[in-house]
């Protein structure tokens, strides 16, 4: 399994990964993130619902939700 990866706008790669944990209350949350090696936890694909978007000032990707249907909600 080939894990996603995102190549910015100054060249370096990134891969997608994905770590599920307990927060208070017991519920279950995935925090994703990006790294320069892919390891434990490299995620496939994005997770439906999210697009990935570069930081402006630093180059590094961020994994965002997308808006609604017209953007207003």
């Amino acid at each position: 399994m080939a894990a996603y990866s995102f190549t910015n706008s100054k060249g370096t790669e990134y891969f997608l990964h994905g770590r599920t944990r307990t927060v208070g209350g017991g519920k279950k949350v995935t925090l994703y993130f990006f790294a320069k090696k892919a390891g434990k936890g490299a995620l496939a694909e994005i997770p439906e619902g999210y697009k990935v978007t570069e930081s402006g000032r630093t180059g590094l990707p961020i994994l965002k939700k997308k808006s609604g249907l017209f953007g207003w909600f």
